[in-house]
């Protein structure tokens, strides 16, 4: 079965079980400062798994684009990806554990549907723990759908408990699905150790509320969540050992071949370097679609070390001058119907990875002349002439200079490199890397406070400021709140000028002065249009959106948290505007406390 089938059939089924389809949120996540990008389809529905209503109602599906990029220096090898689609439905205080496993059976092994053999399958249930109780309801359930007990796993928190994604909020235990890959009839007694059981779909039960005293209280909207890897029931329905094996890529490794003039060559014999080009790419054609572009922080940076991370792999490969267009083009020719947005921002994707490949040329050209700086401050007299570990990790990090394309170039001048110096510096980078994105990827609740829906709201007045000042064309691109300070990025061409600041500041704190009311109304897009709300329409929404107005200063979709009144704010106060990445400004700002 192709991906486009199993998309379809999943939507299909959950709409013929009473839920809504909801489009694929951006892959940047709305006012969630612990994300830098959507890297689950739970994201954008936060505020409603804390019990705001949802337009659409208590009973959601989607195929919702997802990044992630903690193990971006895995990719290249079968398994890993940086994008992928992720199938979900939700239950927002609505059905709970025997209508989600009734239905994930049906959709599992349904003739219509996946029909895939039950001796094929085995699940696993949390095991229980001093904390809380084994899930016996959820091992009964698939008992009674005929599952043999030998193949239903007990398990610890460790494998089967979601949450809480700080020290307290909503969590509780899972169920997760499995399919036998192996060669051969799959063994009596399940074994979730052997590898060639590969997870398929997890449902998650957010069922109890963890309180600061460690202990666990029953939830007062109890939740399903759960998520489906389009790419890998994809390759597993298929029997192939990877994703990459899929159609999902075929369009893609045929540009990847034209590019190289080479016959094309079997699907599981791709190189690690075709992987990183085909996975890199696609992801940045995707993010570049939803408006980031490459820049030297956040997500622009993430950005940019896709793209020269697949032009490095490309030169390894052979690959001279711009290519990476043609393979976005491809990108755009095989998603572009499912996400319109490739289609609609298809001439910005295209000029970013011009630009991009240009700087990283420069780049390179750098590169070169500070490696030829490095070896001419060493004496002609000594003999055994060698580019430290550090150095050859500068050239790796700063001008994109791969390992190899180092050692080569020392060579031709009687150089060695310290290889083991480069592995111990690039280990203690992806160190910190990994620290850094276990902040910023922790995959949990974002903060909902009142601190924070007080921000929010200041948000939108700065939003309405900065475009009665600097003009229409300024749009949000992006938005970080944590409990003491907001962020907004907004695009700009030029660094703003004091006056300009100084008048935003001025119109914001008056707006706060004025003491008006926050108004939040339920309508549908078209409705929403028509007054005069500012948003990304088109993809981004559903049918029916939350409008938020502010008195005669703004009107603004948004999916919330907001104050009542603008005198909650008590004062606004700029405190830094910079360059967030081509064509985007920044800004950093405070309210009273």
């Amino acid at each position: 079965m192709e991906a486009k089938a199993i998309r379809q059939k999943y939507l299909d089924f959950f709409v013929k079980h009473g839920h809504s389809v909801i489009k694929s949120a951006p892959l940047v996540p709305d006012n969630d400062p612990t994300c830098l990008f959507t890297t689950a389809g739970m994201h954008p529905l936060v505020p409603f798994l804390q019990g705001a209503k949802h337009p659409a109602g208590n009973r959601l599906t989607d195929v919702q684009k997802c990044v992630r990029t903690g193990d971006i220096d895995d990719v290249g090898d079968p398994v890993h990806l940086t994008f992928f689609e992720m199938l979900g439905n939700w239950s927002l205080g609505d059905y709970f554990k025997k209508e989600a496993i009734d239905m994930s059976f049906d959709f599992l092994t349904g003739a219509e549907n996946l029909n895939i053999p039950l001796e094929n399958l085995a699940f696993t249930v949390f095991a229980g723990d001093e904390d809380a109780p084994f899930d016996a309801e959820a091992y009964q359930m698939w008992l009674d759908h005929g599952v043999k007990a030998e193949r239903i796993a007990k398990l610890p928190k460790a494998d089967n408990w979601w949450g809480p994604a700080g020290v307290t909020g909503p969590c509780g235990p899972d169920t997760e699905m499995f399919y036998w890959t192996g060669d051969g009839a799959a063994p009596e007694v399940f074994d979730p150790k052997d590898k060639r059981w590969v997870e398929i779909w997890n449902n998650v039960f957010m069922q109890y509320n963890k309180k600061a005293d460690g202990t666990f209280e029953p939830l007062a909207q109890q939740n399903v969540d759960t998520g489906m890897g389009l790419e890998r029931i994809t390759a597993v329905l298929q029997g192939k050992k990877s994703c990459y094996e899929t159609e999902l890529f075929a369009r893609i490794f045929a540009e990847i071949d034209a590019i190289r003039g080479v016959e094309a060559v079997p699907a599981a014999d791709r190189t690690a370097s075709e992987r990183i080009i085909a996975d890199h790419l696609r992801a940045a054609t995707f993010i570049i679609g939803d408006g980031i572009t490459p820049g030297n922080v956040d997500q622009g940076y993430v950005l940019r070390r896709l793209i020269r991370r697949a032009i490095r792999e490309g030169r390894k490969l052979g690959v001279q001058g711009e290519f990476t267009g043609r393979i976005a083009q491809a990108v755009i020719a095989e998603f572009g119907d499912v996400y319109t947005e490739l289609k609609d921002n298809a001439e910005k994707i295209l000029e970013a990875l011009k630009i991009e490949e240009k700087q990283f040329a420069t780049a390179l050209e750098k590169g070169t002349r500070e490696f030829e700086k490095l070896i001419a401050r060493v004496p002609a007299h000594i003999q055994k002439k060698v580019i430290s570990g550090k150095n050859a990790f500068n050239l790796y990090e700063t001008y994109g200079f791969p390992l190899e394309l180092t050692i080569e170039m020392a060579h031709e001048n009687n150089f060695e490199v310290d290889e083991k110096g480069f592995a111990e510096a690039y280990a203690k980078h992806q160190e910190l890397s990994r620290q850094g994105a276990e902040q910023k990827f922790k995959g949990g609740l974002a903060d909902h406070s009142e601190a924070t829906a007080r921000l929010h709201t200041a948000t939108h007045l700065l939003h309405a400021a900065l475009r009665k000042v600097l003009g229409d064309h300024v749009g949000q691109k992006g938005s970080n709140i944590t409990a003491e300070r907001l962020r907004f990025d907004f695009s700009h061409e030029e660094k703003m000028t004091p006056e300009q600041l100084a008048e935003v500041e001025a119109l914001v704190n008056d707006a706060i002065k004025r003491e008006l009311p926050v108004v939040m109304e339920e309508m549908d897009v078209e409705a929403a249009r028509e007054s005069g709300a500012i948003g990304l329409f088109g993809d981004r929404y559903g049918d029916r959106v939350k409008v938020y107005t502010i008195g005669d200063v703004s009107k603004e979709i948004c999916g919330g948290p907001h104050a009542g009144n603008t005198a909650e704010l008590k004062s606004f106060k700029i405190q830094k505007e910079e360059s967030s990445s081509r064509g985007v400004r920044r800004i950093k700002a405070v309210i009273g406390a």
